[in-house]
């Protein structure tokens, strides 16, 4: 009777966590990047009354008598399998779409996070709502980033400038009327950046010299002042495919614009390249279809792709990448020690494997979305009446012991 009260109790405590555990789940339904636990009972102790025997030469063998003191808890186990995605249309909201964690830093250490629901600081630095910094790399000056240097905070400043391009390349194409007479003129203009982000207007007259030949000439700024030109005599052949300058380039040297010390190549095109430069019967359309410089220009708005990376988009009509967010991936998830919504790295869980999303089974990365909690109401539900039941049994086995010791009590009246 004694032993039957005391695997009750152990009974009694052990459905008390699992009713604790089942509730933990249930508070955390809606919980972002939450993941559900479930417990694992085993027998504790058992006493042998009679031990096995061999069989003998008369007689055959016997079994051990054995009974058990109750049961322990063996284990909580946490189950990592993928939330839902919710869409919330915040751009520093990210979900993980595999088996990645999330890197942040509470300053003093590293921890690791399922809940994407970040935010950004006065200070441009991207935090969970607990202030702790998010985990990646920063890119430099000229937007590379380097993903095998160690990790730190990232930062989003909206509002940055970016520097000031010079024009270095001009595309031009279309066709030159194989038709027009000699001496015809036509003139196209596009606006250069200097190195301070000045727009100069560059004027490109192209005059035929002689058949199957032009001419290109050159004025830049306000008022136009005449500048050299190199390889600017263009000749097609019969074909109306260009054949000098054999590079197809048009050159301006460095220094011969104010302010543009860097040289400007006008591309005419490659051979068969779509919206190259020809000669052919027919109307002129030539023009001048793009310049790589820019002004300067200020954060305006980011996104984040799916290998983490951070494309910030500038008043001046440029993009360029601003970080990296990082993830982790650990051997055993289940060894992680949970601690007030993020996890901490354990002897059994193994190092973190930190690196780039979409290698090494980090997962990918969904802007704009969460992971909600993967608690299961109809499982929880389900576990919740069994708990409730075990509970309820293990109570009525004291009662019942409870009752006989009474009846034994009472053998002395």
């Amino acid at each position: 009777m004694i032993r039957s009260m005391s695997s009750a109790l152990s009974g009694l405590r052990n459905h008390q966590v699992m009713l604790d555990v089942v509730g933990n789940d249930i508070a955390n339904v809606s919980t972002v990047g939450f993941k559900s636990s479930s417990v694992l009972f085993s027998d504790v102790l058992t006493q042998t009354l009679n031990g096995a025997a061999a069989p003998g030469a008369t007689t055959g063998g016997t079994n051990p008598a054995q009974i058990g003191l109750g049961s322990r808890l063996s284990a909580t186990v946490q189950s990592f399998t993928q939330g839902a995605i919710q869409r919330t249309g915040r751009t520093t909201d990210i979900a993980i779409q595999g088996d990645g964690f999330f890197v942040v830093s509470n300053g003093n250490e590293n921890l690791y996070t399922r809940a994407g629901s970040f935010m950004l600081d006065a200070n441009g630095n991207l935090t969970t709502p607990d202030g702790m910094f998010v985990q990646g790399w920063q890119a430099d000056a000229v937007g590379a980033i380097n993903t095998n240097a160690g990790t730190t905070p990232i930062e989003i400043r909206v509002g940055e400038l970016l520097p000031p391009t010079q024009s270095s390349e001009v595309d031009l194409g279309g066709n030159l009327s194989a038709d027009a007479p000699i001496g015809t003129a036509t003139t196209l203009t596009v606006s250069a950046y200097d190195d301070q982000g000045v727009p100069i207007p560059l004027n490109l007259t192209f005059t035929k010299s002689a058949a199957n030949q032009w001419t290109v000439n050159g004025t830049a700024g306000i008022p136009a002042v005449a500048i050299a030109l190199t390889d600017n005599v263009l000749t097609f052949d019969g074909t109306g495919e260009m054949t000098v300058p054999a590079d197809r380039n048009i050159n301006i040297a460095g220094g011969v614009i104010p302010n543009m010390p860097t040289a400007i190549s006008i591309e005419l095109g490659g051979t068969d390249q779509p919206g190259r430069l020809t000669q052919y019967a027919g109307s002129t359309t030539a023009s001048i279809t793009q310049q790589n410089g820019s002004p300067a220009g200020s954060l305006q708005s980011f996104n984040v792709g799916q290998d983490g990376t951070i494309v910030g988009a500038y008043s001046n009509g440029k993009t360029r990448s601003i970080g990296q967010v990082a993830l982790a991936v650990f051997a055993n998830p289940g060894g992680l020690e949970r601690i007030a919504g993020v996890w901490r790295e354990t002897p059994n869980s193994g190092l973190s494997q930190v690196g780039t999303p979409g290698a090494g089974g980090r997962g990918l990365m969904s802007s704009g979305t969460l992971e909600m909690s993967n608690v299961d109401l109809a499982e929880e539900f389900t576990r919740l009446i069994i708990a409730q039941r075990g509970f309820q049994g293990n109570a009525r086995v004291v009662t019942t012991a409870d009752e006989i010791l009474q009846e034994v009590v009472n053998l002395r009246r």
